[in-house]
Formats: structure tokens, C-alpha cells, sequence
């Protein structure tokens, strides 16, 4: 076991993190849905920031749990 996989999160935390991830992805659709799309600088931190936090967190998280980069829990 590297250094490394020691200091990794755990895959249960990695489950959790996707759920978060997509959670956060699936309010920030919903409130698209029903107050449109925002206009000026509301749009560049609701989509903008909103959606590449929440985006980068699930598609960074798919990706450690797709390679098996996680620690053991131990």
C-alpha cells in the first residue's frame, strides 16, 4: 500500500461526495427550471461557479471510484 492510497478518502466517502455532487447539480437544474436563467453576473455564479463546483466534484469522484484510487479505511 503506497503513501498515497493511505491518504486517499475512503470509497464510502467517495459515494457520499457523487451523491453531494449530483444532489447540488440536480438543485442547481431545478431552480433553472423554475426561475429561468439568470441574467448578468447572477448567471456567472449560479452556472458558472454553482455548476463547476458541483459538476468538478461529481465528475472528479467518478473518476477515483472508476480507477479504485481510495483508501481501504483502515
Amino acid at each position: 500500500m503506497s503513501n498515497r492510497r493511505k491518504f486517499d478518502p475512503s470509497k464510502s466517502e467517495l459515494k457520499f461526495r457523487l451523491a453531494f455532487g449530483l444532489a447540488g447539480l440536480g438543485l442547481l437544474l431545478a431552480a433553472v427550471a423554475i426561475r429561468g436563467i439568470p441574467q448578468g453576473p447572477a448567471m456567472f455564479e449560479t452556472i458558472g461557479v454553482a455548476g463547476t463546483f458541483f459538476g468538478g466534484t461529481a465528475v472528479w469522484t467518478v473518476r477515483k471510484l472508476i480507477k479504485g484510487e481510495y483508501s481501504d479505511g483502515l
